[in-house]
């Protein structure tokens, strides 16, 4: 995904919690936009191969959770992660990890992860059609920084992490911070 280009639209079905719903799912479906999570703000999205994978759910969305504070003292409103998993799936898992700052958009049909050119098969996993692993600074819905893992390619052997971690992607902010504005770095 190029620098500078806007992200494609398209429409997430969700699922949130409504009270005044009864019973063991109180649940509905609610259809969120590109344009409701990423107009007007800036924020990081990252997107990884699968809920409950091992590196995404060790690693990469706790830390993104863990350093949100950081996040925001760089300016970034939000940090979404995506994958292509329904919204049961997603709620699932965030309600395990304990997330309470990290939104999760479910990209069950695939339909963003595709037009942002970043679907790739991991038939060889079992899993299907699945996201590359990537991340951006998304301001009022342009792509501002790309952080993208090597080896792009589909049924990839390795599981490659480092561009699209959020220890990364804070220096990078820092370092882009600091050099737009002549601050002196913040440290973590």
């Amino acid at each position: 995904m190029p620098v500078k280009k806007r992200i494609p639209f398209v429409a997430f079905r969700t699922r949130v919690r409504d009270e005044t719903i009864g019973g063991p799912n109180p649940y509905r479906w609610e259809v969120r936009t590109t344009e409701d999570y990423f107009s007007g703000k800036r924020v990081v999205l990252f997107s990884l191969p699968g809920a409950f994978t091992p590196t995404c759910s060790t690693q990469q969305l706790p830390d993104f959770e863990r350093l949100y504070d950081e996040f925001r003292k760089v300016g970034i409103e939000a940090v979404y992660c995506l994958s292509v998993n329904d919204a049961f799936v997603m709620n699932a898992w965030g309600k395990a990890l304990g997330l309470e700052k990290v939104r999760l958009i479910p990209d069950g049909s695939g339909e963003f992860t595709r037009k942002m050119g970043m679907l790739v098969a991991k038939d060889n996993l079992g899993f299907g059609m699945r996201s590359w692993r990537y991340a951006a600074v998304v301001n009022d819905s342009v792509v501002e920084q790309w952080f993208e893992e090597e080896g792009f390619s589909d049924n990839c052997e390795s599981d490659p992490y480092w561009a699209s971690s959020p220890q990364n992607i804070l220096e990078t902010l820092r370092t882009f911070d600091t050099a737009r504005l002549g601050r002196v770095p913040i440290k973590f």
